[in-house]
């Protein structure tokens, strides 16, 4: 489904990403582990064409890289950034509806289904999205991208700053997305929810790809995480 070869990126003269090789296959969790400064958040950006980018990034068979970022979206890949980019003035109801795009097939998702997940939008369904807080934030963020109906969804650091309640939650989000066959890549940095949800692990270091194996592996790989995952 998705494949990235030999992926280079760069901030400026600045050379990022060193050669990133890895797929997603359709339906699957990946997870996309490693400190801060690793390069995860680049790879995804980079597939999003956020950053300047040289290499292979191939969607359902296509070469995407170059693309802008709308006609990517509009391939079927979702991207959640870290940052939760609300639209702040709006209430939760209508950042919902900015999620949905016109011309592709029925979608699979509806509101009453992204209401039925996580409940407490739906009682802040007609409140400014700028003053929920930032777990109905992120909530928000995801289901606005899942309205776009992507078959892909990459989505950064998720559990940052959230309660273990609502990380939960979004392990609960993750693992139905899966059952409605859509794929995710998720950047992580707490091996938990990572281990939990995902098929294969990949670790990054450096700008490159160290360690790829499934969560079991990993767990039994006590020198890959203290090398590279570890603080």
């Amino acid at each position: 489904m998705l494949q990235l070869d030999d992926l280079h990126a760069f901030y400026g003269n600045s050379h990022v990403l060193h050669g990133v090789t890895l797929d997603v296959n359709p339906g699957e969790i990946v997870s996309l582990l490693g400190r801060n400064g690793s390069g995860r958040s680049t790879t995804v950006k980079a597939i999003m064409g956020h950053v300047a980018a040289r290499g292979a990034v191939r969607w359902q068979g296509r070469d995407i890289l170059g693309r802008k970022a709308f006609e990517i979206a509009h391939l079927g890949i979702g991207y959640v950034p870290e940052s939760r980019d609300v639209f702040s003035k709006l209430t939760v109801q209508q950042n919902l509806l900015l999620g949905q795009k016109r011309g592709r097939r029925t979608p699979r998702w509806s509101f009453d289904e992204m209401y039925a997940m996580f409940p407490r939008l739906k009682e802040r369904e007609h409140v400014p999205a700028g003053v929920l807080s930032g777990g109905e934030q992120q909530m928000l963020t995801l289901c606005r991208t899942l309205m776009g109906d992507p078959d892909l969804i990459m989505i950064d650091e998720p559990t940052e700053g959230l309660a273990p309640k609502i990380v939960e939650l979004v392990g609960d989000y993750l693992r139905e997305l899966q059952r409605r066959g859509v794929a995710v890549l998720l950047v992580e940095q707490k091996l938990t929810i990572a281990l939990e949800v995902s098929a294969r692990c990949l670790v990054m270091g450096h700008g490159e790809i160290v360690f790829e194996g499934t969560p079991a592996e990993l767990r039994a790989d006590a020198a890959v995480r203290k090398e590279w995952l570890e603080v």
